[in-house]
């Protein structure tokens, strides 16, 4: 049996924002097209609209030729490349290849075959109605986020005395996690270009290196016995437990929910008779480090010093029920393009 070639289309210019892939199927049974969902409508190359109207490529060439010079349909706004990744006599090239939204294919399946048009619209319409519904549904969860981030941070704020510093750092995290809006509105509006997690092979902090950590953490702030001190022997648990996989799938798949995890385990485990939150804090720093996710490119901090001790203090005062959200604060401070 012949091996079916497959096209993948990656993501392109932000104009568009990003894709996925939907398989149509023909009533016929036999016409089987992998249709790309990209800026609320849908896209097909010049080939799939051929295989879709069972015309020559020609044909379809000239009928979207004569559409765009009579003015029916706007070029600009109805054609687009896609990088698109094919299969070439055994070899795998990336190619740029042109484009046709829905307004384009309909009206050339007007002119070919209308019955086909009609199909394809119809299916294309419930596709495009779905695809809408899920994106409203997104829209709600994240700004229920938010809003639930921005409270947590408020209600922190108004339990405690804040010295000026404190008070500025935890400005400073309610500012820097506020981008979310902005993510809101571009995701409405299809300009977004999601950041990406790194899901690089995490190197783990060992048991030795936390202790040699902590040993070096009381020098250097002239700590008592105290400091460091294990209650249970437990705190192998927190530093394996970002590492756990389930069906060979890791629970925590990127770096920075590895660390936000760590943190927040650290932090509320109480592992020590004391250092909590700056051991904490310092082994939070140390992860991010060995994964070469500590710095941004300008040789920054991803997270300030101060939005540091901000999220940290939070995180001792926070009820078990917010610790999702806590999680999603410093995932996305992390990760917050400048």
């Amino acid at each position: 049996m012949k091996k079916k070639k497959i096209h993948k289309i990656r993501e392109s210019s932000a104009e568009y924002g990003s894709s996925e892939i939907v398989l149509y199927k023909a009533s016929d049974g036999r016409t089987e097209l992998e249709v790309n969902l990209k800026g609320e409508t849908l896209w097909l190359s010049l080939n799939q609209i051929a295989s879709l109207f069972g015309r020559d490529k020609s044909v379809i060439s000239r009928h979207l030729s004569n559409i765009f010079k009579t003015n029916e349909l706007e070029r600009n706004s109805t054609v687009a490349f896609f990088a698109t990744v094919q299969n070439e006599s055994g070899r795998v090239v990336e190619r740029q290849v042109e484009y046709f939204n829905l307004d384009a294919i309909i009206s050339v399946g007007y002119r070919v075959n209308s019955k086909r048009g009609t199909q394809f619209r119809i299916w294309a319409t419930n596709v495009l109605r779905e695809h809408l519904v899920k994106g409203y549904t997104v829209n709600n969860r994240r700004l229920k986020e938010l809003n639930q981030a921005i409270k947590l941070i408020a209600d922190f704020a108004e339990t405690r005395n804040l010295s000026g510093n404190e008070a500025t750092a935890l400005l400073n995290v309610v500012k820097d996690y506020s981008y979310a809006l902005d993510l809101l509105d571009d995701y409405d509006h299809q300009r977004v270009k999601t950041a990406d997690l790194s899901r690089i092979k995490a190197i783990p902090v060992t048991s030795d290196e936390a202790r040699r950590i902590i040993g070096t953490l009381r020098g250097q702030f002239k700590a008592g016995d105290l400091f460091g001190r294990e209650k249970d022997g437990s705190l192998p648990s927190s530093l394996e437990n970002i590492m756990q996989t389930f069906d060979r799938r890791e629970l925590y798949p990127s770096i920075e929910e590895k660390a936000a995890n760590l943190l927040y385990f650290l932090v509320k485990n109480h592992h020590f008779v004391d250092g909590n939150k700056r051991i904490g804090a310092a082994l939070f720093l140390w992860f991010l480090e060995k994964n070469k996710s500590l710095y941004r490119s300008d040789g920054s901090k991803r997270i300030p010093d101060n939005a540091l001790v901000a999220i940290t203090l939070m995180m001792a005062e926070s009820d078990p029920k917010d610790k999702n959200i806590l999680i999603s604060v410093v995932v996305n401070l992390i990760n917050k393009k400048q």
